[in-house]
Order: C-alpha cells, then sequence, then structure tokens
C-alpha cells in the first residue's frame, strides 16, 4: 500500500519554503496531495484558480517535478476528511519558526481529536528558506522589491500582474 502524505495550505502565494516541504516530504511518501485551502479566508490575494494554476506551473513547469509522484488539489473541508478520501493517515505542515509552532501544535492537536488515527508530522524548511513568507513576499513585490530568491518563476510573473495591474 502507497503511503500518501496531505500538504494543506492557502499558498498564497507558494514560496521556496513550502517547496523544502514537499521536497523533504517526497524523501517519506510514496506521493504528496498538495491540497490548496478554499476556506473562507478573506485576505487571499489569488483566487482558487489562480492559486492551482500558480502551484501547478511552479511544480511541474519551473522545477520540474515529478506529476506521478504529486497531486494538487483543492479542497473545502476539513483536514482529516480529506485524509480519509485519499486514504491518508499524515498530515504533513512546514515549520519555519519557533512562532509557528504553537499555532501547528494547536492545530495538530485538534485534528488528533477530529480523528485519532491522524498524525501530524513537521518538516523544517531549509535555514535560507525560514524567513519566508508569502505575506512578505506580497508586501516585497508590492513596494517593487526583488522576491527572486523567495518564490518561483511562475509566482513571480502572477504577482508582478497584480501589483501592476
Amino acid at each position: 500500500m502507497k503511503k500518501v502524505g496531505i500538504y494543506p495550505g492557502t499558498f498564497d502565494p507558494i514560496t521556496y519554503g513550502h517547496i523544502d516541504v514537499i521536497k523533504k516530504s517526497l524523501k517519506l511518501f510514496d506521493n504528496i496531495i498538495v491540497a490548496i485551502s478554499d476556506g473562507n479566508q478573506k485576505d487571499q490575494l489569488f483566487d482558487i484558480d489562480e492559486r492551482t494554476k500558480i502551484l501547478n506551473d511552479s511544480l511541474f513547469k519551473d522545477l520540474k517535478l515529478k506529476k506521478n509522484k504529486i497531486k494538487v488539489i483543492t479542497f473545502d473541508c476539513l483536514t482529516t476528511d480529506l485524509c480519509k478520501k485519499y486514504k491518508s493517515n499524515t498530515i504533513l505542515r512546514g515549520l519555519r519558526a519557533a512562532s509557528d509552532f504553537e499555532y501547528e501544535f494547536q492545530l495538530a492537536g485538534m485534528n488528533r481529536a477530529l480523528d485519532k488515527n491522524i498524525e501530524t508530522i513537521f518538516l523544517m524548511s531549509d535555514v535560507k528558506n525560514q524567513i519566508i513568507s508569502s505575506k512578505l513576499i506580497k508586501e516585497i513585490i508590492e513596494l517593487k522589491g526583488n522576491i527572486n530568491k523567495f518564490t518561483t518563476k511562475s509566482a513571480i510573473i502572477a504577482l508582478k500582474k497584480k501589483y501592476d495591474s
């Protein structure tokens, strides 16, 4: 039986920190489901279709990762329900700094309370990418700064379109 990991997030937009988590996950699991949340987040710059396109272009065009190992989906349900749907008992989460830990710890505990068969695995992004956040990338591009070190070509193109229009 194949081991499947679910990596949920908003990915607004994807960063090299997210990509580190995906690449590390591929060493641990046969398949990774990158699940883009379509919940009620009002502060998203990109809509769900835009985020899906950016993610697919970033992973498969820019980085040339294997499509047979990674599936990009959208979801608007509990992550534990998503795990059941894809027959996974593992939620993958990235940690950048200690400040992420409290929220992630609470989220993992709540998911465990919802389904005792689901575990959360925390993966650290590489040190050079631990400072990166989608929020900071958006602030830098809005102020016409260079974000080449923080995200993919496809994400940069999409961000420039948003902020130049």
